[in-house]
């Protein structure tokens, strides 16, 4: 079965066109992403700017382009952190609908992590020990702890990279105290909506999204990008620690020129650090295996009835 999944985060828009298996095998033949940044400003105003409504649209049009040129039999797009907090995101769910023929969901945290978990997981070996997903995006975190390939605890936490970031970075390079008091904030949070029971059981974890794999990429400085030695890749909280404090040192104007790191993530990549090292120590982590597979994978698995 040939299905289109597309991911339109608070920070980038996604596209995976992929023939799955009735085994749940998936083979990739398309993949894109797009940094888009929907979610800017819905921390401070509350609705997506028409700004960026029309960049994230233009790249949507594109993927349905691709979408059509692919003869997909089936398609989902997710809509997650920054168009459930928009006041406007039911407009823009109707508008992705009507416009590019899209079957858009506006996806609960919950439902957010599950279909994160199912992708992380899928083409690995069972593991009976529990193990945590962590999924840092624009606008929320998502943990989620299983084992095997069931989900169970799981949790949406309102902290991203570009929430936190307008929260807290005023200054470029960033202040010292500003990067203080978004660590402190996100500490918080993550205790808060983490609890010790579930932390305490987890023995590994997999890092899935934009900020796991640029601080791979980074860390082994690929130009281009090469997903084949991202996944996979054995991320130490060491390394996150020295590659927050070198790009943190840096003004944007020269993140962008970094190797492993696309321009368009520079904005961001600071607090992404942060929050990848927080949610690293709040489940005592020395590395985390960074995985490509993610929600992209999970909304295709599922639409091809693979749970």
């Amino acid at each position: 079965m040939r299905v289109a999944a597309v991911d339109i985060g608070t920070n980038s828009t996604r596209l995976l066109i992929a023939d799955i298996g009735s085994d749940g095998e998936l083979e990739q033949l398309v993949r894109r992403s797009e940094v888009t940044r929907l979610g800017d400003r819905v921390d401070a105003d509350g609705h997506l700017s028409k700004e960026a409504i029309e960049r994230t649209c233009a790249v949507l049009a594109h993927y349905r382009e691709l979408i059509d040129e692919y003869e997909c039999e089936s398609n989902m797009a997710v809509l997650t952190s920054a168009v459930r907090d928009a006041s406007n995101g039911s407009g823009f769910q109707e508008k992705i609908r009507e416009r590019y023929g899209l079957n858009a969901r506006v996806l609960t945290g919950d439902e957010e992590a599950q279909l994160t978990f199912l992708g992380a997981m899928s083409g690995r070996q069972p593991s009976t020990e529990p193990i945590v997903v962590i999924d840092i995006g624009g606008g929320s975190t998502e943990f989620v702890v299983g084992h095997n390939h069931t989900a169970g605890f799981h949790v949406s936490l309102q902290a991203g990279v570009v929430r936190m970031s307008e929260r807290h970075i005023h200054t470029d390079p960033p202040a010292a105290r500003e990067l203080q008091q978004l660590a402190v904030d996100t500490r918080t949070i993550f205790l808060e909506g983490l609890p010790p029971q579930e932390r305490a059981p987890v023995m590994s974890g997999i890092a899935v999204a934009g900020t796991a794999t640029a601080a791979a990429a980074i860390d082994q400085e690929l130009e281009p990008y090469d997903p084949a030695r991202v996944h996979g890749y054995r991320l130490m909280l060491a390394t996150v620690e020295l590659l927050l404090a070198r790009l943190a040192d840096m003004t944007e104007a020269r993140r962008r020129q970094v190797a492993g790191l696309h321009p368009d993530r520079a904005p961001t990549i600071v607090a992404g650090m942060i929050l990848l090292s927080e949610a690293m120590r709040a489940f005592e982590l020395d590395y985390v295996e960074v995985s490509e597979r993610d929600i992209l994978h999970g909304s295709a698995l599922r639409l091809a009835g693979i749970e």
